[in-house]
């Protein structure tokens, strides 16, 4: 499931591929788009704000084209959710990495062709109104906005929300996932069920989230625990009744729609209710 450094990593992916590139098609497989063509548009670079994609470009100038996008900028906006992911391949190369019938748009240059699958609120926007989209984001944990007292204080401002359900929203804070929630948590010893109010050191909390995802920027298998090998790459998460690393307690699971919380019932004991 994407979470900020994925996201981060695949904007870098895209930014490889086609930065400083002209267009020679495009296909959107979306009813919203369906009759947009940005072909001869140049894509300028590509952005990552927490778990959404700025794809942005430079439409023709006025004596190239026609239209009400002529030599404007514009911004390809994409939400990756849980489930959206950009691949970039060679011209010529099979596309692979999902089904087709799964794929949203494809942008085609000379060096190489970018595909989306299952995006979620594609938009194309202009530039100077990106904020209308991604306005409401917190700090980005991997973001050049990053502020950690102002997610500090957004999060303590919620002080009967729950610190899990605190971290997943991207009004607090952009980039956090529910691996990195339940690896946070654990490494701070929290109960994902404490209110924010009864945690001892929000900054704490912020400033590891941070990190975590910092040491992960730049590859694909993510890991808290410092180790990349199979089976060792996390505390908590994806370890339902395996036992915890520290106290040898099996490890619970809860879900609740598409939010999975996984913790150690002995290392982040549940907050008194007293």
């Amino acid at each position: 499931m994407p979470e900020g450094d994925t996201v981060w990593n695949t904007a870098r992916v895209l930014h490889r591929a086609l930065a400083g590139a002209r267009l020679t098609g495009s296909d959107f497989r979306v009813p919203q788009l369906a009759a947009t063509d940005l072909t001869g548009w140049t894509v300028r670079e590509s952005a990552s704000r927490g778990k959404h994609l700025l794809l942005r470009l430079a439409a023709p100038p006025p004596a190239e084209a026609s239209g009400t996008h002529d030599g404007a900028r514009w911004t390809l906006h994409s939400h990756l959710r849980m489930d959206g992911a950009w691949r970039a391949y060679a011209p010529g190369e099979r596309w692979a990495a999902r089904p087709a019938h799964l794929i949203r748009v494809v942008l085609r240059a000379a060096r190489a062709v970018a595909v989306g699958y299952h995006l979620h609120e594609l938009a194309l926007v202009p530039t100077a109104e990106e904020e209308s989209l991604v306005g409401h984001l917190g700090p980005d944990l991997l973001g050049p906005d990053w502020d950690p007292s102002e997610a500090v204080r957004r999060l303590a401002a919620h002080p009967d929300a729950t610190i899990a359900e605190a971290l997943l929203d991207q009004r607090n804070l952009a980039g956090v996932g529910n691996l990195y929630k339940c690896e946070v948590l654990f490494l701070r010893g929290v109960s994902p069920w404490s209110p924010v109010r009864a945690v001892p050191d929000l900054a704490g909390t912020v400033a590891l989230a941070q990190k975590l995802l910092a040491a992960n920027r730049g590859r694909w298998t993510q890991s808290t625990t410092g180790s990349l090998h199979r089976g060792q790459t996390s505390y908590v998460y994806g370890r339902r009744a395996q036992p915890c690393r520290r106290c040898g307690t099996a490890i619970r699971k809860e879900e609740l729609g598409e939010r999975v919380t996984y913790w150690c019932p002995v290392c982040q004991p549940e907050p008194s209710t007293g």
